[in-house]
């Protein structure tokens, strides 16, 4: 007769309401079957002082160790008990293993692949800096502890202009950033959250519902679907669980009161659903750890199109709300326990044909190079940032983009990354050729052509973009290129003989990938664009219409690649490459806007665009010298001064070999003369800040690496510091 034994961390099976089912179940099928807490093995003689349930009565008994243990107990109390559980798994079979916490079920959906798209994008908390950027994209957040249950402990949150609303279980509170910060602060020091959107399922009446799929393996050690049925939260929650008020319903009256003709399509798809999560977290157990899992809980959303949205998955989630359910929940856990005790060589065979059929199939690499006069590095950072959400990815850094860094990329590019992502910089002709003759790329994006080293070229813009055009050539001819739609100089990259397929991005002129409704937000842009044939509104933590197309670039090659909306729109809260429209806030409301990597006019008037955007007093901009220009430098030097002119800043200050230029043109044009400065001393320039800047004024400080004009964005920083 088979033994099964139940672990449990309480050393008293009364207080385990559902000791009582196991046992009842177990006498009914034939098994015999006792309780026990770790402290009471005996490993020298293979004996377990357990309890077992006698004429209505627990009673101690001295029982030879089981043939299989139910695990019944908390990972969190029996983690000090870890190494006589390690030792009893050494020697009989589990019916249940962890399969980790929410964050660590998600991780290995995403290392797996074939359900990330049902995975709602996920972030650790780690600064209010993460949250903030999160619900500027999306709004509408979940705030949750990482470790919680039973749906406590959850935060749903609401941006609505320059408030917070704050909802916990059915309790509405408005805060300002400040309040909300301080109330992030004090949780973020007692445990760990995560942040998500809010997924929009409502019943026709208004209530949030959610779906709980349970499964379990029974018998044969097959999965099947114990349970499937939908929770309503009460009126004004947002939190569905049992355990928070919520109620549940029958799934199939529950389907055709809020889906009508839909309802049987619905229901078989959960079905489905369930089963081949089951199976593929059962596949991941066993290839990753050696070991099959027996039961698990999904809680699911469906949105607006009917899609899956996976909330959580529960290891050992709790019986359904209904006391024949909770009868058959055991009568599985019994059976498969019998399954597993007589079964032993048969499940040991599956784990190792499961690790050996884990051999990864060889699949051609994406390999993406960016190039272009300015948004190389930001469309770089966007994309990885997306890719990374679902991807193993090889990035290069920041502002690595010569030749000698693209041969270094190559040696470490390995097996495991899954898209390489690469900026391909050039001062002269060639230098795109050598770039390509050690990594072939098979993506290409070309940001824009501008007048960046165009005094390399002899002035002649067309030459820098047959210099940009080498990456065209150099490419896997049958590839993908990303082109600028609305940058006029683009015209002339020689496109005439690439077999591949070209697709476009834009704001003003129609593209295949056309953003609209651009707006500058509080800490980034916002815009909207048609993707998979649905309309969305995007977020980025970056200033200017410019950084716009930079985004545009990374969402044309992931929505390629398969990424889906709601992945990219998460990939786009990226890590913003440092001194690229850097916002530092000083004291007396005194903002200084940090660009100062490169400089070229048509980052200047980009930067200058930002600039007069911002909400603040006076607009100060100080501009430094711009090199490689050649002979145009006094025609764009003049171009600059007129825009200084046209975008109404207040106070123009210069600084550099010949830059007075822009200020002489400002001049012709109106500017008043008393609020241009020119200098080539930066001692002096920063004595004219400590006199000129006051309460409420925004300063962009614009200027190329080799100027060193950080200098000055690390003076006023500290002169002014809050």
């Amino acid at each position: 007769m088979i033994t099964i034994g139940m672990l449990h961390h309480r050393k008293d099976p009364k207080t385990v309401i559902k000791s009582y089912a196991y046992a009842a179940v177990a006498r009914a099928e034939g098994i015999n079957f006792f309780f026990f807490s770790p402290g009471t093995v005996n490993f020298v003689n293979r004996t377990i002082r357990g309890q077992v349930y006698e004429n209505g009565n627990w009673r101690e008994r001295i029982m030879p160790f089981p043939d299989v243990i139910y695990n019944a107990g908390s990972p969190e109390k029996l983690i000090k008990s870890k190494e006589i559980i390690n030792k009893l798994k050494s020697s009989i079979p589990f019916t249940t293993n962890s399969i980790g916490n929410k964050w660590n079920i998600s991780e290995r959906l995403k290392e797996a692949k074939e359900f990330t798209n049902y995975l709602i994008p996920t972030e650790i908390i780690k600064d209010l800096e993460t949250f903030y950027k999160y619900i500027s994209s999306f709004h509408k957040v979940v705030f949750k502890p990482i470790d919680g249950r039973k749906g406590k402990g959850i935060y749903f949150i609401h941006k609505a202009d320059e408030k917070y609303e704050v909802r916990k279980d059915s309790v509405s509170t408005t805060y300002t950033k400040e309040q909300l910060s301080d109330i992030l602060i004090e949780k973020l020091s007692t445990e760990t959250f995560i942040v998500q959107p809010y997924i929009h399922s409502i019943t026709k009446s208004g209530q949030v519902f959610d779906f709980r799929l349970h499964v379990q393996k029974n018998g044969e050690g097959k999965w099947v679907i114990t349970t499937i049925y939908p929770r309503i939260a009460p009126s004004g929650s947002i939190i569905a669980n049992i355990n928070n008020g919520g109620y549940t319903n029958y799934l199939d009256p529950f389907l055709q009161q809020e889906f009508k003709e839909e309802a049987f399509n619905i229901k078989r798809m959960l079905e489905h659903f369930s089963l081949s999560l089951a199976n593929h977290l059962d596949e991941i157990q066993m290839m990753k750890y050696g070991e099959v899992i027996d039961e698990i809980g999904i809680d699911i959303g469906l949105d607006e199109n009917l899609k899956i949205w996976i909330y959580e998955v529960n290891w050992r989630p709790g019986c359904p709300p209904a006391f024949y359910l909770e009868l058959d929940v055991v009568v599985n856990s019994i059976r498969y326990a019998k399954f597993i005790a007589e079964n032993q060589a048969k499940i040991n065979k599956e784990i190792t044909e499961s690790k050996k059929n884990n051999r990864k199939e060889k699949v051609d690499l994406p390999i993406i190079a960016i190039t272009g006069s300015a948004g190389k590095t930001t469309s770089k950072a966007f994309l990885a940032s997306i890719l990374s959400k679902k991807w193993t990815i090889f990035e290069s850094k920041d502002y690595w983009n010569t030749t000698e860094h693209t041969k270094k990329h190559a040696a470490a590019i390995n097996d495991t990354h899954e898209a390489v992502v690469l900026e391909y910089g050039m001062a002269y002709p060639g230098v795109i050729t050598e770039h390509c003759s050690i990594i072939q790329p098979t993506i290409s994006i070309v940001t824009n052509i501008g007048l960046a080293h165009v005094g390399n070229f002899d002035s002649d813009i067309k030459k820098v973009a047959h210099a940009k055009s080498e990456l065209i050539h150099g490419m896997d001819q049958s590839g993908i290129l990303i082109l600028n739609k609305d940058d006029d100089n683009s015209k002339y990259l020689e496109t005439d003989q690439f077999k591949g397929k070209i697709m476009t991005v834009g704001i003003k002129s129609p593209a295949n990938y056309r953003a609209y409704d651009v707006k500058y937000e509080e800490n980034g842009m916002s815009f909207k664009i048609k993707l998979q044939r649905q309309e969305i509104t995007l977020f980025i933590p970056i200033l200017g219409e410019h950084h716009v197309y930079n985004a545009l670039n990374a969402i044309a090659v992931a929505d390629y690649l398969g990424f889906t909306p709601m992945e990219i729109k998460a990939g786009l809260i990226f890590r913003k490459p440092p001194r690229r429209l850097t916002i530092y806030n000083c004291r007396d409301n005194i903002t200084v806007i940090d660009d100062t990597v490169h400089s070229h006019p048509q980052g200047v008037r980009a930067a200058l665009d930002v600039l007069t955007n911002i909400r603040g007093n006076r607009k100060i901009a100080i501009i430094g010298q711009m090199r490689e220009l050649g002979d145009l430098r006094e025609q764009e030097y003049s171009k600059v001064g007129d825009y200084v002119h046209e975008k109404g800043i207040d106070i123009l200050i210069t600084y550099g070999f010949r830059t007075e230029e822009i200020g002489a043109e400002a001049l012709k044009k109106g500017f008043p003369a008393k609020n241009i400065y020119h200098y080539t001393n930066k001692d002096q320039m920063h004595e004219l800040l400590k006199k000129i800047v006051t309460k409420d004024d925004t300063i962009l400080v614009k200027g190329a690496s080799k100027t060193n004009m950080f200098d000055t964005v690390h003076f006023l920083d500290q002169f002014f510091k809050a």
